[in-house]
């Protein structure tokens, strides 16, 4: 019932599609026009098939392209197996037994390799279209992806440990990580809205709901049903009412002490901060946050690419060439 009362408090309003195409000297939102005009409905294609079937797997797509992202930029290195010569990043402590959706990724891959008749498409150019869609396939905003990305041909475990944000992160942490990858205020708290869709794991909350004292105490006390003091990490508890609708609860959560992360909450306090005046904002201004949650995609979508003839265009999105 408390979820329920959460929810019906909040604002909320049905997306509207927005498009929205910034220049970038590297990428191009065309990119595989003329090469494989069939890659792209082929991606949503099969986007959508597994939403349909699983719709926790529209927020496990779009955390894919953040992970990748934020370790030595947007390369595919993510979704790379472990070799003999290195370590990649799927068991660094920030995706370990938390991302998911590769055999997603391997099903698009092979889609779009046979839209294309040959291997067109780059793994991380998928991840971006993939998380695009995922966000528009749940109610929120479409934005043209600029593509061109080439894979990495090589993953490392230390920079994964060392560069995607943690959910026990302090706002000047958080700020911190997001200005290393050129990203600034605006931008981390519209892509931490992304927690408006998906789950977590209680072990990445349970120190928040047990120790913080900036959480709402009925809240709080609806978590520790599934999530105890010892035991139970696994566990899953939505990271917001509306879990799987993308829309602006996660910052109407904020506002009533109720971000389910450490991280989350702390973009909002209460003191007046330009971090609080963006959760109000936002909160109220739902197509304010779709136009510029779009525009922030699309930045992070940019950092350091591999373009040109800088790494490969892989075979299969789990091992290089």
């Amino acid at each position: 019932m408390a979820t329920l009362r959460s929810f019906l408090v909040c604002y909320i309003v049905v997306a509207a599609t927005i498009i929205i195409t910034p220049s970038s000297a590297q990428l191009t939102a065309g990119f595989y026009d003329e090469v494989c005009p069939q890659a792209l409905p082929a991606i949503r294609e099969i986007v959508q098939q597994a939403i349909t079937n699983e719709p926790r797997m529209g927020a496990s797509l779009l955390r894919l392209h953040f992970h990748d992202c934020f370790v030595n930029g947007c390369d595919g290195s993510v979704l790379l197996d472990d070799t003999s010569s290195f370590t990649g990043e799927k068991t660094a402590a920030p995706n370990a037994n938390s991302i998911r959706g590769f055999e997603v990724i391997d099903q698009i891959k092979a889609a779009v390799d046979n839209a294309c008749y040959g291997s067109v498409v780059s793994c991380a150019d998928i991840l971006a279209v993939a998380a695009r869609d995922s966000v528009n396939i749940l109610g929120g905003p479409s934005y043209n992806v600029l593509l061109g990305r080439r894979d990495a041909r090589t993953a490392s475990i230390n920079d994964a440990n060392r560069d995607i944000p943690a959910p026990f992160f302090s706002f000047s942490q958080l700020l911190s990580s997001f200005q290393s990858h050129g990203l600034d205020l605006k931008d981390l708290v519209v892509l931490s809205a992304a927690h408006t869709i998906g789950l977590a794991r209680c072990g990445t909350f349970k120190d928040r709901i047990y120790n913080d004292t900036n959480i709402n105490a009925e809240f709080a006390a609806s978590a520790k049903q599934n999530c105890p003091p010892s035991g139970g990490d696994n566990n899953l508890e939505p990271l917001d009412a509306t879990t799987t609708r993308f829309d602006t609860v996660y910052f109407c959560s904020l506002l009533e002490s109720k971000g389910l992360l450490h991280s989350d909450q702390e973009l909002f306090k209460g003191d007046g901060s330009e971090s609080d005046y963006l959760v109000q904002h936002y909160n109220q201004n739902p197509s304010e946050f779709w136009s510029d949650f779009s525009t922030s995609m699309i930045k992070m979508g940019n950092i350091n690419p591999l373009t040109g003839n800088a790494g490969e265009v892989r075979l299969n999105c789990r091992k290089i060439n």
